[in-house]
């Protein structure tokens, strides 16, 4: 018995010294990530504004083409920059779970609203069913913001000007736009972290991922399909 029990408390030390270096490496991984994205910004920003000096001069149709490709990689490096940061703000969100009893009908309004510039600026026109029936659900408000903000900022920036969300009294919410970049392959992968749809010379990257991974920890559903042109993201609560 003595040697059984000083058995245990070794295993014990052991477990409690894997757990300490568990979480000292997310915490690790997680500082890394924020000073890489700290670090990347302030570079990015300033090439820009370089880009911005030498598009305002005389250039010939070849050297605007140059300079339209450069534009366009540091635009798609920026928005792997804001994934990653968002990607370590996913990890607080997850550190500091809170659950109350929230509105859903509420902040799908409020995350629909706060996008209202980038809808202008895409030029899309939202066609938004929301119930009339409040839907209450014991959920985190931060994680269900971010839940929606990443899904219609996907939506938004990959889509073609096509967005609809409707929203059930069952707690079911649909978000949809038409693309014709998908096929039975991307599909699949589409919740995958990093994958990138290539043919459509833009990046998906981690956003869907994040959503996922926050709606599977607040014990919700969700789902992803493609119909007569339509992606289609569905969650329940």
């Amino acid at each position: 018995m003595k040697n059984l029990a000083s058995f245990l408390n070794d295993y014990l030390k052991e477990l409690r010294k894997l757990e300490l270096e568990y979480k000292n490496g997310n915490q690790e991984l997680k500082s890394s990530i924020t000073n890489i994205s700290h670090d990347l910004r302030t570079p990015l920003t300033a090439i820009r504004g370089y880009l911005d000096l030498i598009d305002s001069n005389a250039l010939n149709k070849k050297q605007r083409n140059y300079l339209k490709v450069i534009d366009d990689k540091v635009k798609d490096l920026i928005i792997l920059t804001e994934q990653l940061f968002g990607f370590s703000k996913s990890i607080d969100l997850q550190n500091e779970l809170k659950k109350k009893n929230v509105c859903m009908n509420d902040i799908l309004e409020d995350s629909i609203v706060s996008f209202y510039g980038l809808f202008k600026e895409y030029q899309i026109t939202p066609k938004i069913e929301i119930c009339d029936d409040r839907v209450i659900r014991l959920l985190n408000e931060n994680m269900l913001k971010r839940i929606f903000e990443n899904i219609i900022s996907n939506a938004i920036k990959y889509g073609e000007r096509d967005f609809h969300v409707k929203m059930y009294s069952n707690g079911t919410i649909e978000f949809s736009n038409k693309t014709n970049q998908l096929d039975s392959t991307s599909l699949e992968k589409m919740f995958d972290r990093y994958y990138t749809v290539e043919n459509a010379k833009k990046s998906n990257g981690i956003g869907l991922s994040i959503a996922k991974q926050l709606v599977e920890f607040l014990g919700g559903k969700i789902i992803s399909k493609y119909t007569n042109g339509f992606f289609i993201i569905t969650i329940e609560f």
